[in-house]
């Protein structure tokens, strides 16, 4: 009898379980075993500011597939197993079962490295101390919300002014706690350009969150508990403190095992999924890709990417042949009561890649200005001005941003002029757009440029 081909997947949070399952449906002899240090598996982690808010009152909720629900599909699903080394040479790894508190080896003829990321934690003292929170895993958000529903009189400092950071100060002044956001940038929201990161401020500031910019953390202080938080500019009394300050791919187990890394320092894949190690694939937050804006390789961490990046990896491993092309940058975030979106690359960013940069910010609304309940739309088109290729897009808005900019993604992701993108046929109806929409406004007014 031949033995089985044996798929050994580390990591079960997005594109693990993603490369497990598509693997396994296409091939049902291969043996797939899936590997997770936490008690937790295949969760959707961007739900998490509205699980500590209280808006999604389960944590079981954010969970997509439990390990039974893997081992009903046929994969050896192991959670609290965590892989301490892979030796390449043999084709193996060595696993630690957390429960027994014993290790094993585990063979494996294809291998998968889906680590993901971590979350930033800067060279400063007190971040020992407890009360200072990270914001990254499923057991992260239900410490936190624990904390949170805790008596804090003082309130809460969150460190950092991205989509995390900011969603977590929504979350925060739903349970009617003070929350002051730091950030050494400029300005928040720093992967947007100036004048749309001014919208998103005073979003924030109208309800109630400080806001202090080009103020870095020096440290945090108490005994045993963090007490306050000590700025560049200012010393601030918390009860709590968040550290949003980015993410790094977590890449340990890979570097040991000899794989190249790539853009930011997270581990070099090709469209299929293959590192620089024979039988090693990678995917998710841990594994770079293309651009499609500027075909280069970049880092950027998503769900999304993570989730489609697994499928290809494991269908790939079953023999299909698949490839996945890159990204164009798309995000969205609800900022309190404002939708804000991105794709493909801000002026600066443009700037930078060595474009030659043309943009146009208009105001409309998103709606007929005449039907009840119509509300400001703002629109930001980046091209090139020889080629005139979009090059990205930013809306910021009530409603109507955050699937708009699917449009724009489409159009990039198809390489379309200005030209092209003002003569989409999109719908038109009073309740949901304007005989002209905010986007054909957009790429008409930057077309005469």
């Amino acid at each position: 009898m031949v033995a089985k081909r044996r798929l050994v997947v580390i990591g079960a949070v997005a594109a693990g379980g993603s490369a497990a399952a598509k693997a396994k449906r296409t091939d049902p002899e291969l043996e797939v075993v899936l590997l997770d240090r936490d008690a937790d598996i295949s969760y959707g982690a961007c739900g998490l500011p509205y699980f500590i808010s209280g808006l999604i009152p389960k944590k079981e909720a954010l969970i997509a597939r439990s390990p039974a629900e893997f081992r009903k599909q046929g994969i050896d699903a192991r959670t609290q197993h965590e892989v301490r080394e892979i030796d390449v040479a043999n084709r193996g790894v060595r696993v630690s079962d957390l429960i027994k508190h014993a290790d094993y080896v585990l063979p494996y003829d294809h291998l998968v490295v889906a680590t993901g990321a971590e979350a930033f934690r800067p060279p400063v003292p007190g971040l020992d101390l407890a009360g200072v929170f990270t914001l990254r895993t499923l057991s992260d958000g239900v410490a936190l919300r624990d904390a949170l529903h805790g008596r804090l009189p003082n309130g809460v400092v969150i460190v950092g002014g991205g989509y995390i950071g900011l969603e977590m100060a929504e979350a925060i002044r739903a349970l009617n706690l003070p929350v002051t956001v730091v950030d050494m940038a400029p300005r928040l929201m720093p992967n947007l350009d100036p004048e749309m990161s001014d919208l998103v401020l005073g979003e924030v500031q109208s309800h109630g969150v400080r806001v202090l910019l080009e103020d870095g953390l020096l440290r945090c202080e108490g005994a045993k508990r963090v007490h306050q938080v000590v700025t560049q500019h200012h010393q601030l009394v918390a009860d709590l403190v968040l550290l949003s300050i980015g993410v790094r791919p977590n890449t340990y187990l890979a570097q040991q095992a000899g794989v190249a890394l790539g853009a930011g320092r997270a581990i070099a894949v090709d469209s299929l999924g293959h590192t620089s190690v024979e039988g090693i694939f990678a995917a998710g937050d841990c594994a770079d890709t293309i651009h499609q804006v500027t075909g280069k390789k970049a880092y950027i961490p998503l769900g999304s990417t993570a989730n489609k990046q697994g499928r290809v990896v494991g269908a790939n491993i079953a023999g299909m042949g698949c490839t996945f092309e890159g990204v164009v940058g798309t995000a969205v975030a609800k900022i309190f009561d404002l939708e804000v979106a991105r794709t493909g690359l801000t002026e600066g960013e443009a700037a930078s890649a060595g474009f030659d940069v043309v943009s146009q910010l208009v105001h409309s609304k998103d709606r007929a200005r005449y039907y009840p309940g119509a509300t400001a739309l703002h629109v930001k088109v980046v091209m090139d001005r020889g080629s005139r290729r979009l090059l990205g897009a930013q809306i910021v808005g009530e409603k109507g941003a955050a699937k708009r900019i699917d449009v724009l993604a489409a159009a990039l992701y198809a390489k379309m002029t200005i030209d092209d993108v003002s003569r989409l046929d999109c719908s038109y109806a009073p309740p949901y757009a304007p005989v002209w929409d905010p986007i054909l406004i957009a790429a008409n007014v930057l077309r005469r440029c």
